[in-house]
């Protein structure tokens, strides 16, 4: 995927691997698709509705959301 200099940095893939989880595994998790978590994972803008999925289905409560998607 091209990196673009509209790429937002977030900590979704390492979350991801620190609980052994494949990318299907999260998409299934919080009802996204796989390729939506890959967007997400190169740093791709998403909505706030997406970022509360995928940090619910990393078991994460929604206050550890700066753990995942800093500001």
């Amino acid at each position: 995927m091209a990196e673009n200099k509209n790429n937002i940095p977030n900590n979704v893939r390492k979350c991801r691997e620190e609980l052994l989880m494949s990318k299907a595994e999260l998409a299934r998790k919080a009802g996204l698709s796989a390729l939506t978590i890959d967007r997400v994972e190169h740093g791709m803008p998403c909505r706030m509705d997406t970022k509360r999925k995928i940090l619910l289905a990393l078991g994460l409560k929604l206050t550890d959301k700066n753990k995942v998607f800093p500001d």
